[in-house]
Formats: structure tokens, C-alpha cells, sequence
């Protein structure tokens, strides 16, 4: 039995410059930045939590009869884990967001795309950096808060 003959990379990805290939190509480009924002609403989430977790733990031992935690510490740990993971999933959404907006702006969707490179900034990637920036601050917040 013989086996099927391997496509080149060239055929099978052959790209005609049509108006149903440039909404396509919008439609990709628009659901990166949607899976963009998505990940940056669940890191804010993640960072919020950690945050109001700690600050929650931290004003309900000072509060007169409730009885002293057995790991006061837990919170505090727990409230770290969740700020380091939201700026963690920031930074690697980041680099997926820059890799998918890269390919779909490599030479073979250029001609599809229907407009320059620098026509489609988004302000996503600086908003991307202030909240890593944020989150860096909180989690430095919690880290060295005198306990």
C-alpha cells in the first residue's frame, strides 16, 4: 500500500485576498483580544480575592470575641498565592496575545488583513503592564505588612 502524499505548507495554506477572508480575519483578530480580556478579568479577580482575603482574616482577628485562628498565618499565605497567581496568568496571557497578534500579522494574512499594522493598536498590552505593575505592588504590600 502506498502512502498519501504529504501537502506542502504552501498549498495548504493558500490565502486569496477576499472580502469573506478579511472579515475572517477581523473575527480572528477581535476573539484575541477578547481571550485577551478574559484573562485579564479573571487575574484582576485572582488579585482582588487575595487581597480582600487577607485584609478580611486580617480585621476579623482584631474584633473582640472571636477566638484567635489556628494558623493565623493561612490567610496571609493563601492571599499570595492567589496575587501571584493573577500576575503570573497576566504575564503568560501576554505572551500569547503577543504571539497571536504577531501570526495573524505574519506575511502570508498580511494581505488579508486590509489595513497597516500600526492602524490596529489596542491599549490591552499597557493596560496588560499596569495591572502586573498593581499586582506586583499588592502582593509587595502583603509580603512585608508587619504582622
Amino acid at each position: 500500500m502506498a502512502s498519501p502524499p504529504v501537502e506542502s505548507q504552501e498549498a495548504r495554506f493558500q490565502v486569496h485576498v477576499t472580502a469573506e477572508s478579511h472579515f475572517s480575519w477581523l473575527r480572528t483578530r477581535l476573539s484575541v483580544e477578547r481571550t485577551m480580556m478574559s484573562w485579564i478579568r479573571t487575574s484582576i479577580a485572582c488579585i482582588g480575592f487575595g487581597f480582600t482575603i487577607v485584609q478580611f482574616f486580617d480585621r476579623l482577628g482584631s474584633m473582640e470575641g472571636i477566638a484567635a485562628a489556628l494558623r493565623p498565618q493561612a490567610p496571609r499565605y493563601i492571599g499570595l498565592a492567589l496575587i501571584a497567581a493573577g500576575i503570573l496568568a497576566l504575564a503568560i496571557s501576554l505572551v500569547q496575545y503577543r504571539w497571536g497578534v504577531r501570526y495573524l500579522w505574519s506575511e502570508p494574512y498580511r494581505s488579508i488583513a486590509g489595513a497597516k499594522a500600526h492602524e490596529m493598536q489596542t491599549p490591552i498590552i499597557g493596560l496588560t503592564i499596569m495591572l502586573m505593575l498593581t499586582g506586583l505592588l499588592a502582593f509587595g504590600a502583603v509580603l512585608v505588612r508587619a504582622v
